[in-house]
């Protein structure tokens, strides 16, 4: 199952992320390209949604698909981060710490599942709303703008990215905690 459609919706998600990052290299006008990379970035964005509803709807679920959906969504997050940060529009700690925490949380799913307790992982409400705040954030900074001529993007977006580092934070230790009582049974 490795070319079904929500897998290569999947596989787009992935492809668009050095286009979303290479508009920030174009000659062009500054808001030409926030505009450019902030559409870029919703639509690929928005296949996140599309291909867990697809392949549920067309019962087109893999294992495949489960390794690759958050391995896309954390390189579109984390490229997304690290423009934002040379641009200035996001701090370098803040970047560290949502980065570090998929990192982190990323290994802990992996040892969790090596040692057969990957339900005490499982994702978590808190976690998606964690990527809901993200989700939300990066487009507002990578626009930097007002938008509508009424809500300023980067005073918004930046509420918004820390009190997603916040949610980081977070869920990271609430995910710990679940996983610390199989961490200790295993050690013994």
């Amino acid at each position: 199952m490795f070319f079904n459609l929500p897998t290569l919706l999947t596989w787009a998600r992935i492809v668009a992320i050095p286009l979303i990052v290479g508009v920030f290299y174009l000659d062009m006008q500054g808001p030409t390209r926030n505009l450019i990379a902030t559409v870029l970035f919703i639509v690929v964005a928005l296949t996140d949604w599309a291909d867990g509803y697809l392949a549920r709807k067309l019962n087109q679920t893999s294992s495949f698909g489960a390794f690759l959906d958050p391995v896309a969504d954390k390189f579109l997050v984390s490229a997304s981060l690290l423009i934002l940060v040379q641009l200035g529009r996001v701090g370098a700690l803040v970047a560290l710490v949502i980065i570090g925490r998929e990192i982190a949380i990323s290994a802990l799913r992996e040892w969790m599942a090596h040692i057969g307790a990957s339900r005490s992982v499982a994702v978590h409400m808190l976690g998606k709303v964690k990527t809901v705040v993200q989700m939300v954030a990066i487009p507002f900074l990578l626009f930097d703008g007002m938008l509508f001529g009424a809500i300023d993007t980067r005073h918004w977006g930046t509420l918004l990215i820390w009190a997603a580092a916040v949610l980081t934070i977070w869920s990271m230790i609430y995910y710990l905690q679940k996983a610390l009582p199989e961490i200790r049974a295993k050690a013994r």
